[in-house]
């Protein structure tokens, strides 16, 4: 094989040259949210409950990351940049940290781990019961992400991450209940406008593609 083919094959591999310090320079933008906390943290900017601004703070981010994620297939088919597919993974696993963190901080920092106290609140608000299955289904998302899954499951794996579709419904669900409470629906009603619009491009692109075999 002659040099010129295995720099063609490289590329092909590996994508566009740009791919690699665009995408370092994605990873640390989107670790911007988490370096504010730590700032306001140590600067004493978190108000006056901290627990409660990083809890809502980790979750509101959740939800942008789980938006971008699910925006990277129609931003591929409308621009025709197929390299856009190679940020979809890292950006998905951010907004796992983020749900991570997120979580962590309420079963940690809120709760202390008191599980009956845990359980109460379930109870009385049940907008937690429906994020803590969205996290649940995050976890086999997240495990399954490795090239290496992606091979071991072939045409299963695709499967199994339609569930994002799922997750990010009930993030929504979960961000609606939370702010009804406080009668602030201003954001809720935005999230959910932004994923109506990529889940129902996503039943069109399905529903043409039906017709054109047909």
């Amino acid at each position: 094989m002659s040099s010129a083919s295995q720099i063609k094959n490289t590329r092909a591999a590996t994508g566009p040259r740009w791919i690699v310090p665009v995408k370092v320079v994605v990873f640390v933008a989107m670790l911007f949210p988490l370096a504010r906390l730590i700032v306001l943290g140590v600067t004493g900017g978190l108000g006056a409950n901290p627990i409660e601004f990083i809890t809502r703070s980790t979750g509101l981010w959740t939800l942008v990351y789980l938006c971008i994620t699910l925006a990277v297939t129609p931003l591929r088919r409308l621009t025709g940049v197929a390299a856009l597919l190679r940020f979809r993974r890292m950006i998905g696993l951010y907004a796992f940290f983020f749900a991570v963190l997120h979580f962590t901080t309420y079963i940690w920092f809120d709760k202390w781990f008191d599980v009956a106290e845990m359980l109460k609140d379930v109870g009385k608000r049940p907008f937690i019961t429906v994020g803590f299955a969205a996290f649940v289904l995050l976890i086999p998302l997240a495990a399954t992400s490795p090239k290496a899954m992606v091979r071991k499951l072939g045409r299963r794996w695709q499967a199994l991450h339609r569930i994002i579709y799922l997750v990010a419904t009930l993030a929504i669900l979960h961000f609606w209940w939370m702010k009804a409470g406080k009668h602030d629906l201003e954001l809720p009603k935005i999230y959910g406008a932004i994923v109506i619009v990529l889940l129902g491009w996503r039943v069109i692109a399905w529903l043409r593609t039906r017709y054109w075999r047909a």
